[in-house]
Order: C-alpha cells, then sequence, then structure tokens
C-alpha cells in the first residue's frame, strides 16, 4: 500500500483555514453513511465530498429538509423525533445500511459514537465502523477498568489511598505521601459534608476529627477516604490519532476550561497555560495510554491540570470531539479525513516531528440558550434570519441550519461551532469578537452576549482560567455586559442617531403633485430627545450633516458616522473614530427599540421632547405577581408533578420536573402557600411563559 508522506511544509502550505491536502489515487471508500445530525454530519459530508466519496444521510421526520439531508447524496428517514426513536435506532440504521449499500458509518459525536454493541452490528455485517475497535470503546468507556489501565500505561492518575483511614497520625502520613493539598472526605459522604481541603500537616488532623464528626452525624459513618485536592484545575485534552499498525500521534492540546454544568463552553488550541516540557510529556502519556488499548482513530485523552502544572487522567474519549476544528486549525489537519483514511487500513502518513503548532485557534459555541438563565437554560423558536460572519478572515462556521431552520425540544440546542484562526492569541481573539459582532441570529435566544464577555474579561485574556471560570467571574449569575460611562454614552448617541434616520427615512417621500403634509416638518436643525435606559432618562440633542449626525449626550458631545442602511441586519457606525458593528433588532413606533452593542442587547425608548412631555399622562401596566404563580422557564416536556391542588407547599419546595434538550430541570415554589390549581400533567409539552401551578 503506498503511502505518500507529507512533510511538515506541505502542512503548513496545504491550510486554507484549516484544511489538509489529500491523495485522489488512495482510494478509501464508494459510500459512507452518517449516523448523526446538523453541524457534525454536515462536517464529515464536506470531507467526504473533498474524497469523492457518496454520502448517506439519516434522519427524524421532523429533520426531513435539514441542511444535512440536502447536502448529502441520499436521505433515509429512521423513525420519529425523539432519539429513541431514530437517531438511536440501531435496527432501524441497520437497515439503512444495508438498503443503502453503505460501505462504512462514520457516527460523529453523541448518540452511538461510543455504543460498543453499534460498532459489533455493523462488523457482523462487514461494515466499516468509522473509529477504534469495540475493545478500546469498551476499555476506555468504565471509568474504573481505564483509570487501572492508565496507571500500568504510566499515565499520572489523581493520588489517593484507596482505603479507610483509621486515625489522624495515619491521616498526615498518607497525606504527605500524596503530596499537599489533600482532600479528606467521608467514604459515605455527599453534598460537601464531611469534606476538608487540607494544605499541611496540622489542617490534616483539624481535617480528620471534623470530617469524622460530621460524618458520623451526617451519614451514621465516620470513614474516611484521602485523595489529592486538585486546586482550580483547568481541563485540557489531548488529541490523539493511531492507526492499525501501531502507530500514535498526539496533535497538541486542546484548552477546555470555561465550563458551565460541565460542558464546554470556549475551547482554544494551543493552551496559553502549558510550556513546550509539560505539553510532550501529557502528549506522551496520552499516546501510551492509546497504544495500551491499540487504539486506531481520532481519540481524545483528558486531563485535569493544576496550578503547578501537575496534569492526571480523567478520561478517554473515543470519538471525534465537538472542538476537534481548533486543532486542524494549528495543525493543518483534517481529521475526517485521518479517521476514514485509517479506517480503511492506510498507515498514518505524518511523523510526531511533522505535527506543528501554528498560529492560534478558538472556539465558540453558539446556543439557542438564554445566558441570563443559569448561563444557558434552552430556548426554541425557528430563525427568522441567519447570517454567519464567514466573509470576515480567518473565520469558520461549523453549523447544519439556515434562515428558517427550527430548533425543537428534541436535540442539542447548538446552533454553530464559531472558531477564528490568527498568527497568534491576540489576533484570534480579536476576531472572535468581530465575529460574534457580526453574527445574526434571530429569532431565537442566543449566547453570543456571553461569549463575547468571555472573551473579552481581562482574567480570561491573561490566560488566568479554570473550570470554575463562570461561577468566580459572574456570583450572581451572568447579567450581561456592564457599560462603562464612555461605553453608554456611545450607545445612546448610536440609538439617538438610529431613531432620527429613521424619522428622516419616514419623511423622505417622492411628491406626485399629492399635497401631502409631513407631520414633522423636515427643516429641523437639531432634535431634542429624551432617551430611558436602565430606568435612567437621558436628555439627548442630536443634529445631521451628511451621513454623520452631532450627538450631545448629557452634556458630552460625539460624532457618529454610518451609511445608514436600515434596512441591512448589521450596522457599521464610527463614533469619534471607535469602529463598532451594532444589529438593531427591533424599532417600534413607541420609541422603542432593542439594540445589540458590545455583544448584549440593549432596550431604550426614545421620545422626542413633546411626546415624553405627554407620556407622562400614559398609564404603566401593571406587573404581574410572580410569587403565587409558576410558569415554564423554557420549552420543554413535564416529567413530573409533585403536587397537586390543596397541597401546603414551602418556598423552594420542588413542584415540577421539566426536561429540554436532554437537561431536567426542577421547577420550585417561589412562596410558602397552597396550592390553589394545577395546569399541567407529566408527558405535557410546554411552551416557554406557559401556567404550570398557581398558589393562593
Amino acid at each position: 500500500m503506498h503511502v505518500p508522506h507529507y512533510s511538515r511544509r506541505y502542512l503548513v502550505a496545504s491550510r486554507t483555514l484549516c484544511s489538509a491536502g489529500y491523495d485522489s489515487n488512495e482510494k478509501t471508500f464508494d459510500k459512507i453513511l452518517i449516523a448523526n445530525r446538523g453541524e457534525i454530519a454536515c462536517r464529515v459530508i464536506k470531507t467526504c465530498k473533498k474524497m469523492g466519496i457518496k454520502t448517506v444521510a439519516i434522519h427524524s421526520d421532523v429533520d426531513a429538509s435539514s441542511v444535512h439531508v440536502k447536502m448529502a447524496d441520499e436521505a433515509v428517514c429512521v423513525g420519529p423525533a425523539p432519539t429513541s426513536k431514530s437517531y438511536l435506532n440501531m435496527d432501524a440504521i441497520m437497515d439503512a445500511v444495508r438498503n443503502t449499500r453503505a460501505q462504512a458509518v462514520h457516527p460523529g459525536y453523541g448518540f452511538l459514537s461510543e455504543n460498543k454493541e453499534f460498532a459489533k452490528c455493523l462488523a457482523a455485517e462487514d461494515v466499516i465502523f468509522i473509529g477504534p475497535d469495540t475493545h478500546a470503546i469498551q476499555a476506555m468507556g468504565d471509568k474504573i477498568e481505564s483509570k487501572l489501565l492508565a496507571k500500568k500505561a504510566k499515565v499520572n492518575t489523581i493520588p489517593g489511598f484507596d482505603g479507610v483511614v483509621k486515625d489522624a497520625d495515619e491521616a498526615v502520613r498518607i497525606a504527605r505521601e500524596i503530596g499537599y493539598p489533600v482532600m479528606i472526605k467521608a467514604s459515605a459522604g455527599g453534598g460537601g459534608k464531611g469534606m476538608r481541603i487540607a494544605w499541611d500537616d496540622e489542617e490534616t488532623r483539624d481535617g480528620f476529627r471534623f470530617s469524622s464528626q460530621e460524618a458520623a452525624s451526617s451519614f451514621g459513618d465516620d470513614r474516611l477516604l484521602i485523595e489529592k485536592f486538585i486546586d482550580n484545575p483547568r481541563h485540557i485534552e489531548i488529541q490523539v490519532l493511531g492507526d492499525k499498525h501501531g502507530n500514535a500521534l498526539w496533535l497538541n492540546e486542546r484548552e477546555c476550561s470555561i465550563q458551565r454544568r460541565n460542558q464546554k463552553v470556549v475551547e482554544e488550541a494551543p493552551s496559553i497555560f502549558l510550556d513546550s516540557e509539560t505539553r510532550r510529556a501529557m502528549g506522551e502519556q496520552a499516546v501510551a495510554l492509546a497504544k495500551a488499548v491499540n487504539y486506531s482513530s481520532a481519540g481524545t485523552v483528558e486531563f485535569l491540570v493544576d496550578s503547578k502544572k501537575n496534569f492526571y487522567f480523567l478520561e478517554m474519549n473515543t470519538r471525534l470531539q465537538v472542538e476537534h476544528p481548533v486543532t486542524e486549525c494549528i495543525t493543518g489537519l483534517d481529521l475526517v479525513q485521518e479517521m476514514i483514511r485509517v479506517a480503511k487500513g492506510y498507515p498514518l502518513r505524518h511523523k510526531q516531528a511533522d505535527i506543528p503548532i501554528n498560529g492560534w485557534a478558538v472556539e465558540c459555541r453558539v446556543y439557542a440558550e438564554d445566558p441570563y438563565k443559569s448561563f444557558g437554560l434552552p430556548s426554541v423558536g425557528r430563525l427568522s434570519q441567519y447570517e454567519e460572519p464567514i466573509r470576515l478572515p480567518g473565520v469558520r462556521v461549523d453549523s447544519g441550519i439556515q434562515p428558517g431552520s427550527d430548533i425543537s425540544i428534541y436535540y442539542d440546542p447548538m446552533i454553530s461551532k464559531l472558531i477564528t484562526y490568527g498568527s497568534d492569541r491576540t489576533e484570534a481573539l480579536k476576531r472572535m469578537e468581530d465575529a460574534l459582532d457580526n453574527y445574526v441570529i434571530r429569532g431565537v435566544t442566543h449566547n453570543i452576549a456571553l461569549l463575547r464577555e468571555v472573551i473579552i474579561n481581562s482574567r480570561f485574556i491573561e490566560g488566568n482560567i479554570n473550570t470554575k471560570f463562570l461561577s468566580d467571574v459572574y456570583p450572581d449569575g451572568f447579567k450581561g455586559h456592564q457599560l462603562t460611562e464612555t461605553e453608554r454614552n456611545q450607545f445612546l448617541a448610536v440609538a439617538s442617531s438610529l431613531f432620527v434616520a429613521s424619522q428622516l427615512r419616514a419623511q423622505h417621500f417622492q411628491d406626485h403633485g399629492n399635497s401631502r403634509v409631513p407631520i414633522v416638518k423636515p427643516q429641523v436643525a437639531s432634535w431634542e430627545l429624551s432617551v430611558k435606559l436602565h430606568d435612567e432618562i437621558h436628555t439627548v440633542i442630536a443634529s445631521k450633516s451628511g451621513p454623520t449626525f452631532s450627538v450631545e449626550v448629557d452634556g458630552s458631545k460625539l460624532n457618529v458616522t454610518s451609511t445608514w442602511n436600515l434596512a441591512s441586519p448589521l450596522l457599521s457606525v464610527n463614533v469619534d473614530g471607535t469602529q463598532r458593528t451594532i444589529q438593531c433588532l427591533s424599532r417600534e413606533a413607541g420609541g422603542n427599540m432593542s439594540i445589540q452593542f458590545l455583544g448584549t442587547v440593549y432596550k431604550v425608548r426614545i421620545l422626542t421632547k413633546l411626546a415624553a412631555e405627554l407620556h407622562k399622562f400614559m398609564l404603566e401596566k401593571a406587573a404581574e405577581d410572580t410569587s403565587s404563580i409558576l410558569r415554564s422557564p423554557m420549552p420543554g416536556v413535564v416529567v413530573a408533578i409533585s403536587v397537586k391542588p390543596g397541597d401546603l407547599v414551602a418556598e423552594g419546595q420542588e413542584i415540577c420536573v421539566i426536561e429540554a434538550m436532554k437537561m431536567q430541570n426542577s421547577m420550585t415554589a417561589g412562596k410558602t402557600g397552597k396550592v390553589k390549581s394545577v395546569h399541567c400533567k407529566a408527558g405535557d409539552t410546554v411552551g416557554e411563559g406557559d401556567l404550570l401551578v398557581e398558589l393562593e
């Protein structure tokens, strides 16, 4: 079998934002079925097209007009919307494989990608599973077995004492052996009780005493365990690639510490924290583990890394990761292409010395989520307008949607993966900032405000991050971008200019001999406006000269220049020399506007001086008393109802559980009281804002 060997120089030269060369003489498969949906199905299809391989998409009935279905050469419906009846329906997928005569199956990530039974079913039909063999899937899927295998392969694991600690003296001896800091915890523990962190001998003695007392009173069991405490850990993973000939490579690391609910939000490659020695040590250990299970495909070894650069094996994912594009950007490899080659039996065409780190790549996961609720509760809806910022330099978007696509309650709420690449981290982050500002998503709530705040946060820019970053930086939850006085004045000037531009457009009509009289006389030299933002009212005076507005905000003078194309979803404005891209999401006749500025959507009310004076006589709408009613904070399915009319409930008591996009959410009472009525039952589908339960 002829294997062309590509030099490092070739890899670098072949980069068109994160892509590698392909040898058309190398025959792999005629047809591949992709057992997945959404962006990853589209991603695999792109590489198959490049390699001249025909593709088969599978889909549920609600996904019939999805992008991945349109991209593929053939498509097969495998069942109704719920994943258990479609994308996890092994029998229907096996039928699709037989009927389309696909020679291989790429599972993507999630669904059946780490299901050894699925891999066995394919093997029984002589169909290639594009991934590792069943032994590796099984070994790495079991937490206990994988930790034992890692220890045997001399991979660092979190050190600990597996037995029960007898007394304080033994606790000190064990703690010294493990190395400080250590965590002393109750064997029967949970909920943070009976847990102490000790940084020296004295704290270990105290910790042993307190923890055993707490454990005895909380669990009736005073047995204690000791393990290494990983302080402020980072989550750093190593991409590995192995073939069926015993070769394995590490393709550098990915920094994945920015997480919420143990799910990654922002990833980058390389990591700002690792030096070349630590990187090599982690890479070599990851390869040692891959070789220990004869790993043949792309896989990822995840590590926790402490503040002193000690690293410990967490788990191995035996599939392509969501965040694989950042690795492709800095190495120039196409990981899907490599997986297909390896599955066909070709040896790897690169040596470890060929694998470069070129530049820097950052990925933001753009979700249909409300970041103001627990850093992201799912949102559903139809994309009424959708424009990806792919015309900008160094931007890659991996998505599986288009304008008109539905984000449904049945699947993951990911809209896309937004990747930017630069010669260094500063350039990659600046490009990400611009890309987020130029990304148009209408019809669903999204998390762009949170993503943009993370990447401009000073701690993130310094690289001072760990897995608790979001809860540390936003202890009271995410509140959007907090405007400085300068930014606030810029925003008010832009909003006022937009308001006047729209008023002038409304007056601008061609006179066909009609004696129509404009409501506002066009020759107004300056506009005196009353602008309300965050319950504060500002006086703004604006006058226009060509494309520039001269605006005075509370006495400060600013100049705002733009094309003022109000039909465009994006508006580039220049405020006193600072270029900003803004989005006007809504403009109402009553003066209310929603404007996305620095990633966050701000609501303003702009009135002329006369309208503001008359507005004082308008009655305010009384706000609903929300403490005695429970409304669904998101669309989903009611899994359980814990109360019935007449029940007494305490504040914070669980009333019902709603499942949305594979996550279960407990809904609690806002006050202590008696249940007046229940408006839903288990199994009901509810929308955001639907009334669930009323209290008296």
